[in-house]
């Protein structure tokens, strides 16, 4: 196992697949010798089943790279033009200051610089109402720390420092070697608010909606299979540092780590934790940084690195997309049971990610713990799957709940403000997101705000 060398695999390369090689492969199996799909000789019959599969991932994939550089644009301009209004404190402000001639302008490295997703949720302050040793207060950290994970350096420095009174620790761009660039974000801070244990906590990035290459990430459906692990998908442990060659050794010289998510923090956590009894640390993320969160712990329990697993605190994750089959979902089960794991997997109403991709003999993808679902009144329950546990559902109930909750969602907007206080008003974007959702339901669910809320109003399950 100290080698990390896998036993199998599928990996696909959409840059290496054009139109009609795709159609080639479709209608007749043909490969070209510069192979699009990479896979060991021999197991071509059983790794290439799912051939219309195979097509549409690399279909998506080759598409988002292409719109790559003209989604960044149109991104940044939209996210320039919001920061521009909340510099000048929105349209009458901005006619005010015009005719003063004194115009802010927004700097994108700039602590007060806001993502889209930023703008959907202004809020940066954790629970009053919570403190830690509180049951909900873990979870309800994490929640912030993942939506915060969508920033830029200096506003995460400056949210932790100022608004949490934590230790930023640092921030980190990691290399994906798959992609020859760093695509994948991280960031680590201290909580040292409980006089008895710091808490360390490591929050991934999740998918940044206007970056083709992480769209492309969540698309790609290669896998890797390791020797009493299972397949893992291939494109989460690119982003999450996975070596050229596929493997995973226990340990790399510190010089070939070249920005490697995994063994950069490994080294970071080993140096913060080993050698201070009161150190913990906890792992979480949204969406993409989910994923990244929980294959972190993976690839620890597939090295055998007992010490830093028994300082582990916790695994949160929100809106946590499958990472692996059934033999992975095994594996982990009995990592999570040999090192006490607390792993809570949080998933909100009809959020799309967490249903993909589908737990099916075709996509052979699998969940694992406990699901901590709340619905759309943020009452949460302790299920072994999500409710409609694959979102593309050919049950027309199912399909009408979802628009019908997305509907009452879009009230309750209006409504929160009266019932929670002025902390929990929608803004007009939001809810302009919200009335998308009446169309695309699955993907308004998977926004952080209604994490956030669902860790502060939800239930309290403590005996997770």
């Amino acid at each position: 196992m100290d080698s990390g060398d896998w036993s199998n695999h599928m990996v696909l390369r959409p840059d290496k697949a054009g139109p009609l090689v795709l159609i080639r492969f479709l209608l007749y199996n043909y490969m070209a010798e510069d192979a699009f799909i990479e896979c060991p000789k021999g197991k071509e019959n059983e790794n290439l089943k799912r051939k219309w599969l195979i097509v549409l991932s690399l279909i998506g994939q080759i598409f988002f790279l292409l719109v790559d550089k003209p989604l960044k644009i149109f991104g940044a301009a939209i996210e320039w033009f919001l920061n521009f209004l909340s510099a000048n404190q929105n349209f009458r402000g901005l006619l005010l200051n015009l005719l003063r001639g004194k115009l802010v302008k927004p700097h994108r490295k700039s602590a007060t610089y806001m993502t889209i997703l930023g703008h959907l949720d202004k809020r940066v302050k954790l629970d009053r109402n919570l403190s830690p040793g509180d049951d909900k207060y873990n979870r309800a950290l994490c929640a912030m720390a993942a939506k915060v994970a969508y920033e830029n350096k200096a506003f995460i420095s400056t949210t932790v420092t100022k608004d949490w009174e934590m230790d930023f620790i640092r921030f980190y761009k990691f290399f994906n070697f798959s992609q020859m660039k760093p695509t994948t974000e991280a960031y680590m801070f201290m909580d040292n608010k409980n006089k008895d244990t710091e808490v360390v906590v490591v929050a991934f990035r999740g998918t940044e909606p206007f970056d083709g290459y992480a769209w492309s990430t969540d698309l790609d459906i290669s896998w890797y299979e390791y020797p009493g692990m299972g397949k893992v998908h291939g494109g989460f442990m690119k982003a999450l540092g996975l070596l050229e060659n596929g493997s995973w050794p226990k340990e790399i010289h510190r010089n070939k780590e070249r920005g490697s998510a995994y063994y950069k923090i490994r080294r970071k956590l080993r140096k913060l934790l080993l050698n201070n009894k009161k150190r913990k640390f906890i792992v979480t993320g949204h969406s993409l940084g989910g994923a990244l969160a929980i294959l972190f712990i993976a690839i620890l329990a597939f090295h055998d690195e007992k010490s830093l697993l028994k300082k582990l605190e916790g695994v949160y994750t929100f809106g946590q997309p499958r990472v692996g089959d059934e033999d992975f979902s095994i594996f982990m089960q009995n990592k999570i049971k040999d090192f006490h794991i607390n792993y809570q997997r949080i998933v909100y109403s009809s959020d799309i990610v967490p249903r993909v991709p589908s737990d099916d003999p075709t996509l052979m993808f699998k969940h694992f713990g406990n699901c901590i679902y709340y619905n759309s009144l943020y009452k949460a329950k302790k299920l072994e799957e999500e409710p409609n546990k694959n979102y593309f559902s050919r049950k027309i109930m199912e399909r009408i709940n979802k628009h019908l909750n997305s509907f009452f969602e879009l009230i309750r907007s209006f409504i929160m403000p009266n019932l929670q206080g002025p902390e929990y008003s929608e803004n007009l974007l939001l809810k302009a997101f919200r009335v998308c959702g009446l169309l695309f339901p699955g993907v308004v669910a998977h926004n952080t705000y209604d994490y956030v809320n669902a860790t502060r109003l939800g239930d309290v399950l403590a005996n997770i």
